[in-house]
């Protein structure tokens, strides 16, 4: 069961992930530019494609947009896209990546949590391993069914985070490869805050989503296989899940 927890606890877990993914952003975003650039592209293409509206010209949020691997992918593809992330570094490097690479969307620091857009402003929500990161999910979930034009699509890609188990006999060359021992530390400490908030997941995911008046929620616990089918500089040891829902 969840435990209750209070603002205070809620805005230091939120100050840890800033200082942790502060401290990442540029070594993360090689990676995440070097995925845009391989056989990865096509895979969470893929992916992507199987639960949006099969038209151009979406209106996409990418919440958690890191350095801005989706916006990128997706507006390539020929839709409107805005990335938010609440770490300012991953903005200005997702920011300087859109004029290097010449792909326009826009982007902004903000809290996944809230937000600040107008209801009813977007086709698709995107996300990728950030909602196990957010203190009070019930809430994010509830404001992002708001944002959502009616029939629109959230697709969220995460993992359980915070009860995985330690991964044991990695390869040299994988995608936490240049985490450093301080990073590990934080990442571990954050797991410990986020462990008695939280309910196993993705069952946990499915009863919010309902509870925020999401419809049609398709969960896929496979993805992760197809996705990381190889074992390279991109592989994640951690099960991933997908889940599609329809406001």
């Amino acid at each position: 069961m969840t435990q209750l927890y209070d603002n205070s606890l809620n805005e230091k877990i939120k100050d840890e992930v800033t200082d942790y993914w502060t401290s990442r952003a540029e070594t993360f975003n090689e990676l995440k530019m070097q995925e845009l650039n391989s056989d990865m592209r096509q895979k969470w293409l893929k992916e992507l494609q199987k639960y949006l509206p099969a038209r151009k010209g979406l209106k996409i949020l990418d919440i958690g947009t890191g350095t801005g691997f989706f916006c990128f992918l997706l507006a390539t593809e020929g839709h409107d896209l805005t990335g938010i992330d609440l770490t300012e570094k991953m903005i200005l490097e997702a920011r300087k990546s859109s004029v290097i690479l010449g792909i326009p969307a826009e982007f902004y620091v903000m809290d996944a949590e809230n937000p600040d857009f107008e209801d009813n402003s977007f086709d698709a929500i995107v996300t990728r391993n950030v909602a196990w990161t957010l203190p009070d999910l019930s809430k994010a979930y509830q404001k992002w069914h708001c944002l959502l034009k009616k029939e629109g699509v959230l697709i969220n890609f995460d993992g359980d985070y915070s009860r995985e188990s330690k991964p044991q006999n990695l390869p040299d060359n994988h995608a936490h490869a240049k985490i450093t021992q301080a990073q590990w530390s934080a990442y571990e400490h954050l797991k410990t805050e986020l462990r008695p908030i939280s309910n196993p997941r993705p069952a946990w995911d499915v009863q919010l989503l309902r509870s925020a008046g999401f419809k049609e929620i398709i969960l896929d616990e496979q993805v992760g296989d197809r996705i990381y089918s190889e074992i390279n500089q991109f592989y994640n040891p951690t099960p991933i899940f997908a889940i599609a829902a329809k406001k």
